[in-house]
Parts: C-alpha cells; sequence; structure tokens
C-alpha cells in the first residue's frame, strides 16, 4: 500500500474527526524522514480533493464532511448536477445562482444543503470549489463589435459568451469557426476573457460543423510525426521469423463478416461440428499488440485516444491506416498474424471447453452482412452459387448463433432493438438519405460469437487472479427504476421487485412490448434508466447481459482497453502468471487507464451523435411544411417531442397548441387538456406538419395538425385511462426497419448496412400529405 492509499485509509477508518497535519502524522506514527513525503502527500491529496482542508487547517474526508467531489454537468437552463466521483452516491442538483464561476463538465466540490427522503432521494447543494477546469479551449462562433468581441460557445451547455479583447481577435471575422482558449477563468459578475487560438472557417461551409464537434470534444484528425513515422516502420507483410511458436490455421476457411465499406477488418471466424455433437467456435482477433508496444510512441496515442470515432463523414481511427487498414487488418488472402480462441460448446451453448493461443491466419472470404443474410434467407440468390464453398460453413453458423442467444435469453440478458440511422451524403457532404440499417441474422451471427469470446477471455482472467480491465454494467438504481415503473403502469406493464431488480424482469417487460408502437420509446426508457456500462479494473459483471465475467477483446484495432487485454493474454500465455513487479505496475496504471478509455468512449459517442443530429436536421430543411405522421416520443411540461419513420425527433412546443390550456401530468406521461380533455401521452401516434428548422441550435419544430386534433381522443373527467388515437396513414417517410447494435458494432458506426430502400424519382409530386423525405 503506498502512501497515499496510508493516509486515506488511516482517515476512513481510524480518524474520527478532522485533524491538524501534525496530529494526522503523529496519530498515524510518521516521523523523521518520512515527515517530508507525508505532508507533500498530504498536500497532492488536498489539491486534488481527496481530502479537504478546513478553515481551520485541519484535514478531513468529503464524504464525511457533507461534501461531493465530482464533474459538473450544466443544463443549457443554466443549472446542473454534480456526478460524484462515488458511483453509489446519488447525483447533487447546482441551481444557476449557487454554480460560483464553474463552467460544464469542471471537477469541482459542492456542500449538500438539502436531502430529500423517499424513492427520489434528491440532494440539493452549491459549489464551493473548483477542483480542475475542463474547458480551457471552447469552440464557437465569433462575432465583433467596434471595440472588442465575443466567441458564442456551441456547447449550449456552456451559457456564457467568451470576451474576446480586440488585440486577442486576430483575423477573425465575424461568423467564423472559432477556437478560443480562456486566459482568465469567469468570476462572480465576469464572463470569461480568452484569446483567438484558431479559425476554423466560416459557419455555414462544408464540414465545418462537423469539424467543431472534433474539436469541442477534443478529437483530433491527424496523428502527430513520431506515430506516423513509427507507423512507417510497420512491415506490409509478415515474416517466417513472425511465425515461428504460432499455431498455423491458413487451411481453415476462416472468414470476415463485416459492413461494405469497413476497412479495418479486426475479427474472423470459423464454426466446426464436432463428431460429439459439440461446435467448436473460433474467433481470430488481428494481434494488434505484436506491432503496438507498450510505452513507445504508437501505444501512447492510441491510449490517449482511448478509441476509434465513426463520424458522420470522416473516421478518426486509433491507429495509423498503415496499420488499421493493413498489416493489421484482417484482408483475405493474405497472412496475418492473431491472438485466438477455440471454444467447444454444446447445444445448450455452454462452453465446455476453452483454448486461447497466438496463431497465423488466412482469411478464405471477406463477406459482407448483405451477402450472408443473401446466403441464409433466399435459397435462390446468385450469391449461394458464388459462394457454395461457404454456404454449409454459414448454416453452421447459423445454428451456433440461435443456440448462443437462447442461453443467453435464458439467463436474462436484455437485448434491445434500436433503429440505427445511417446518414448518405453527396461528395460534398450534403445529407442525401437516411437509411435505416437492418438487424439480421449475418449481425447476430458476429454479435454473439463476439459475445462468447469477450466473456471466455473475462472468465480466464479473472480466473488467473492478476489485474485486468473488464467491462462492467452496474446495476440500475433503485429510485429510476421506481420512476419506470411508474411510466410501465400507463401501458399496463409492471416491475414486481423495483428495489433489486433483475435482468430478467426488464427482459420481459421488452419481450412483452416486442412489435408493438411504444416499442421504441419504452425501449429508450428502460436503457436511460440504467447505468452507462464502463471500463473498471475490477470484475463487477455485466447487468445488461447478465454475464457474471465480461471484458472487451475482439476489436483491439479500434478499441484502447482491448489492445490491454491482448498484452495480458500474451503475457500469461508465455510465463503462465505475472512477477511481483509487473503486477505492482498494472495495479497502478489500469484503473486510470479504465477510467480515461471510459471517457474517451463517452466523448466518441457524444461526438458521432452530434455528427449524426447535425445531418439529420440539414436533410430536413427541404421538408419545411409538409406533413408526416409520427409518434410521441418525449413529454414535457414545455411540449410534445415527436420522433418520425425515419428516426428525426422534433419537438412541438406547447405554445403551438393553442386550442386549450394543457397541463403536464408526470406521472403519466402526458400533456391533458383542461376543458377539452384530450390526452397526448408517450407512445401516442400523432400527425405533424414541419414547421422550422434550425441549423445553428440543430432543432425541429412540429405542429400537431388539425386532423391530429379532431382524432385524438379525449380523457373521461372522472376516469383516467389510456386513451390513443387513431394512426394516421397520410404522408408516409419511408419503409422502416428493426435494427439492433451488437458490442461489436457500438462504435463503428461506418459498419452499417442500408435497408433496401427505392430511390426517390427526380422531382416527385406531392402527395396528399406533402413530398416524402427519403428514409
Amino acid at each position: 500500500m503506498d502512501l497515499k492509499e496510508k493516509i486515506l485509509t488511516f482517515m476512513r477508518h481510524e480518524a474520527y474527526r478532522p485533524l491538524l497535519a501534525d496530529d494526522l502524522a503523529a496519530q498515524m506514527q510518521v516521523s523523521g524522514k518520512e515527515l517530508n513525503a507525508f505532508f507533500a502527500e498530504l498536500g497532492r491529496l488536498e489539491a486534488d480533493a481527496g481530502v479537504i482542508k478546513t478553515r481551520y487547517g485541519k484535514y478531513g474526508l468529503p464524504e464525511k464532511m457533507n461534501l461531493v467531489v465530482g464533474r459538473l454537468a450544466i443544463n443549457h437552463k443554466g443549472f446542473g448536477f454534480v456526478i460524484s466521483e462515488n458511483p453509489d452516491e446519488p447525483d447533487v442538483f447546482i441551481s444557476s445562482g449557487s454554480l460560483a464561476s464553474a463552467m460544464h463538465n469542471d471537477r469541482v466540490v459542492a456542500r449538500v444543503h438539502t436531502h430529500k427522503t423517499g424513492p427520489d432521494k434528491k440532494r440539493e447543494g452549491e459549489v464551493i470549489r473548483i477542483v480542475e477546469r475542463a474547458n480551457q479551449r471552447i469552440v464557437g462562433t465569433f462575432e465583433s463589435s467596434r471595440n472588442f468581441g465575443f466567441v458564442i460557445p456551441d456547447d449550449i451547455r456552456i451559457t456564457n459568451d467568451i470576451f474576446i479583447p480586440k488585440d486577442e481577435a486576430g483575423s477573425a471575422k465575424s461568423g467564423m469557426k472559432v477556437v478560443a482558449e480562456i486566459v482568465k477563468w469567469p468570476e462572480k459578475h465576469k464572463s470569461a476573457e480568452g484569446k483567438i487560438v484558431e479559425i476554423l472557417g466560416k459557419s455555414g461551409d462544408p464540414g465545418i460543423e462537423v469539424l467543431s464537434i472534433l474539436k469541442r470534444h477534443n478529437l483530433s484528425e491527424d496523428f502527430p510525426k513520431p506515430v506516423l513515422r513509427a507507423a512507417s516502420e510497420a512491415p506490409e507483410t509478415i515474416s517466417p521469423e513472425e511465425i515461428s511458436g504460432r499455431r498455423d490455421l491458413r487451411h481453415l476457411p476462416i472468414v470476415t463478416i463485416d459492413g461494405e465499406d469497413a476497412k479495418d477488418l479486426d475479427d474472423a471466424v470459423y464454426v466446426e461440428r464436432q463428431s460429439n455433437g459439440n461446435y467448436l467456435l473460433g474467433v481470430y482477433i488481428a494481434d494488434v499488440s505484436h506491432y503496438v508496444r507498450e510505452g513507445l510512441a504508437l501505444d501512447k496515442e492510441a491510449r490517449q485516444r482511448g478509441t476509434s470515432v465513426y463520424m458522420v463523414d470522416r473516421v478518426l481511427p486509433m491507429l495509423p491506416p498503415r496499420l488499421s487498414n493493413g498489416i493489421c487488418s484482417l484482408n483475405a488472402g493474405q497472412d496475418r498474424l492473431g491472438l485466438s480462441i477455440h471454444m467447444e460448446i454444446n447445444e445448450r451453448g455452454q462452453v465446455v471447453h476453452y483454448e486461447l493461443f497466438p496463431a497465423v491466419i488466412r482469411v478464405k472470404d471477406r463477406l459482407t452482412y448483405t451477402v450472408v443474410r443473401s446466403i441464409l434467407t433466399e435459397p435462390e440468390s446468385e450469391l449461394r452459387n458464388q459462394y457454395r464453398h461457404q454456404v454449409a460453413h454459414l448454416e453452421e453458423m447459423e445454428r451456433l448463433c440461435r443456440i448462443l442467444r437462447d442461453k443467453r435469453m435464458r439467463r436474462g440478458a436484455i437485448d434491445f432493438d434500436f433503429p440505427e440511422i445511417k446518414v448518405k451524403l453527396d461528395e460534398k457532404g450534403k445529407p442525401l438519405e437516411l437509411v435505416k440499417r437492418v438487424r439480421t441474422i449475418a449481425e447476430s451471427i458476429i454479435e454473439e460469437f463476439m459475445l462468447a469470446a469477450n466473456e471466455a477471455v473475462a472468465e480466464h482472467l479473472s480466473n488467473l487472479k492478476i489485474p485486468s480491465l473488464y467491462r462492467i454494467h452496474e446495476e440500475p438504481e433503485s429510485e429510476k427504476i421506481t420512476r419506470l415503473n411508474v411510466l410501465l403502469h400507463n401501458f399496463d406493464l409492471k416491475l414486481v421487485n423495483t428495489e433489486e431488480v433483475e435482468p430478467m424482469a426488464l427482459q420481459k417487460v421488452l419481450q412483452k412490448i416486442a412489435g408493438t408502437p411504444e416499442e421504441k420509446i419504452i425501449s429508450t426508457i428502460v436503457l436511460r434508466s440504467m447505468k452507462q456500462a464502463r471500463y473498471e479494473a475490477d470484475n463487477l459483471g455485466h447487468f445488461g447481459l447478465a454475464a457474471e465475467y465480461y471484458t472487451h477483446f475482439t476489436s483491439p484495432i479500434r478499441r484502447y482497453p482491448d489492445l490491454i487485454v491482448h498484452r495480458l493474454v500474451h503475457e500469461t500465455l508465455k510465463t503462465g502468471g505475472l512477477t511481483p513487479k509487473r503486477r505492482k505496475k498494472l495495479e497502478e496504471i489500469l484503473p486510470e487507464i479504465a477510467f480515461h478509455s471510459s471517457e474517451r468512449e463517452r466523448a466518441a459517442a457524444e461526438a458521432e451523435r452530434e455528427s449524426v443530429d447535425l445531418k439529420k436536421v440539414e436533410y430536413m430543411e427541404q421538408f419545411v411544411g409538409e406533413e408526416y405522421p409520427g409518434i410521441i416520443s418525449g413529454v414535457t411540461a414545455f411540449g410534445l417531442f415527436i420522433e418520425l419513420e425515419n428516426g428525426v425527433e422534433g419537438l412541438v412546443h406547447v405554445s403551438s397548441m393553442d386550442d386549450d390550456y394543457y397541463q403536464y401530468i408526470e406521472d403519466q406521461y402526458a400533456l391533458i387538456g383542461e376543458r377539452s380533455r384530450k390526452i397526448y401521452r408517450l407512445g401516442d401516434p400523432v400527425q405533424i406538419k414541419v414547421i422550422k428548422v434550425n441549423q445553428e441550435t440543430r432543432t425541429i419544430d412540429f405542429a400537431l395538425t388539425s386532423e391530429t386534433a379532431r382524432n385524438q381522443r379525449s380523457l373521461p373527467a372522472e376516469k383516467k385511462t389510456r386513451g390513443r388515437g387513431e394512426k394516421s396513414k397520410k404522408g408516409k417517410i419511408g419503409k422502416t426497419g428493426q435494427t439492433g447494435k451488437s458490442d461489436k458494432q457500438a462504435n463503428q458506426s461506418h459498419k452499417t448496412e442500408s435497408a433496401p430502400v427505392k430511390a426517390d424519382k427526380a422531382k416527385k409530386a406531392k402527395s396528399k400529405a406533402g413530398r416524402k423525405p427519403k428514409k
């Protein structure tokens, strides 16, 4: 145990009150030469808010002083929440007047003023100290006046403009997208002051808005020169020396199955039926750790990036393309190094035996989801003849896939089936079409095989009792499940136990709503009721998968934690264990790697979502004035969120609902008219008109049509039963398709397939409900 942990452990378990530094040292029996190190470490802890120094010079722990340390998440309306670094602590609400000068995402210390009892357990407080500033640079639009300028942040959660002195504006002109570096942090009655350090371009220019998103999330397109130099030294082919000591599997008809436009192929599969009736599942993963060595330039850059990022119009790989698309990619017909796992699986989906080993492979065929789907579901397909040598192999894969999925469902895994929207762009980045990716047996095969490999490797590492990285998903908070249960009651559904809900209970709810109009709405709220999955150095299990062991092993080209897991597997295969020195080093670095990787994953996911939303809004601009059917996807006091069939969401503001005064009934997720008793509830079908599209704020305004108002059912004054309107058939946007996102596909939106969509005819005549925007 290092000195830092010794201090914290003593203060948690031995010190019953705040102590002066000298008294703390005395009680810990620190003396002589150790004192200098002790006081230095105590100072570092105080600076990092690990301990709190009172105005009387005494040191205590924040959790024992009614204080919370965490990240501040500010809402665009001005208030915020401190998200505690202790995952067991609830958030603390901070009103706009209690933020001090803290900005969104700053690391802060908050004092809790009020605790509310009951299922919500809400806490309110104020920021009393800013430990670490998060927004050193701000991306936004520059506006100038005669004597000064200011930057309006793109991120609406940064609620105040950045003041720019005239001599710090450089060549920036009004309307330009810029990056401002803060030189003076905001004070109680003063805005932050900054200087322009980069001009991105003029707002509205092609690619500028996506570039702004990248800058805001600190995502880089370019690799440093030393990293590119290191990548250039990677070989284009593998040598005989590299093959030595590896199992040669080049004779097997191994295949990759990915999207048409995928270039970084990091996993391949093979299935064989054995004489005892069991299946041999081979999963072969690119051996990236062979080329990216710990502590060198490529590794440091990959660790900093954490993940590849798949924006709507570009890919930001974790590794330079020479590696990610070259020697590390399992390209068909080329010898490649792989870290492999063979699993023997019985008819109930149980892994009865497994083996991890380094191998050399040669992928026989590079298949796509479209090809595999056609072979397995279209008996007369020409592709079955073209790939006749793989048909029996793929049929065995399908059988094993269904066995593995049935096993997951039996143990209670939660299977979400969300539509994923892919935006097709022209060469200038203008959106042409919104396409829903269809989840089929092809995607499911890869999903189930990757899940099986990840679980087996996680259990392997856990059984070795060595430090490692795990992909964890903790149980949801009971108060969120209680609120979910209130919603479910409106749909005649319920959870029996909200204190310790089991994954199986949520799975049964999703099964009951499958195929109903409200399926996506309820699924989304179920998902929001759960905690985010993250990386952790301790194995805490995966609630959503109902798995005791889970890690990420299958995508080392695009995820840094997978690369770490590969190194650990290699080390243990060579030596059977770890030296004490290596174990200690891993115990020190893995928690930080887990935390940083989780942060970069969230930043990447948010940037990807923002880039898609940006293009959705841009796409819908051409349909202002048209009418379409939609589903109420959210209900708030200020209006209704409506989702259209193409996945676009807009707001019907309550001020546009002027046929009555509408009251927000929170526990019913509804707006109800005072006089007419009309009810607009979550999941109801409606007909809307596109009123306004604002690319700057990325919002779309809808209005309910007169047809919706006429047909909307009214709530009886005495009996508040669920009213449902009749679904309109006018103004269809396009075909819909069910979809899901596997663990393998979670961060690779470029690996999606378009559902079959009829091309729009030029200048199509308007239908009765208006033009049809392509799906």
